[in-house]
């Protein structure tokens, strides 16, 4: 019997584990003011076997998308891009100025102290997909990035 429930127990953590690959951390919106279309939706995501970021969606916007801000020449170019890997055990920072997701055609004024939800979603290493709920606390323009959070 105890043998038999060792095993269970052992089922049940590996269940767990699969369930939770990739963790999102500090995820914020940047507030917006009247008429604005567009605001970026930032966080941390650790995928403990590996994968991509594939999607991500949001019932406050029309369209979601994973863009990149880099440097050509002496110019900041922003463009989405397709699927961002997702190195095993390694934290993949979406910030300002960096990877981030743009939310487009916003349905309402995001205000400071807003959650936003979102949907994330992940392919494994192994070809699975799984679905992250993460909501993000909307925050003033100023804010620093980990506003509300101790370290």
């Amino acid at each position: 019997m105890r043998l038999r429930s060792a095993f269970v127990f052992a089922a049940l953590l590996t269940t767990l584990a699969a369930q939770a690959q990739t963790t999102a951390k500090d995820a914020w919106v940047r507030a917006t003011v009247a008429q604005q279309g567009a605001t970026g939706a930032f966080m941390t995501l650790t995928s403990a076997q590996g994968g991509e970021l594939v999607g991500v969606a949001s019932p406050v916007a029309a369209n979601v998308e994973v863009h990149e801000m880099k440097m050509e020449g002496n110019v900041m170019k922003m463009a989405a891009v397709g699927p961002l890997p997702l190195p095993a055990g390694k934290a993949v920072e979406l910030k300002p100025g960096g990877y981030h997701v743009m939310l487009m055609g916003l349905k309402q004024t995001l205000k400071a102290g807003d959650t936003v939800p979102l949907t994330v979603t992940i392919k494994g290493a192994d070809g699975k997909t799984e679905t992250l709920q993460v909501q993000a606390e909307a925050r003033a323009m100023g804010a620093p990035a980990h506003a509300g959070h101790s370290h």
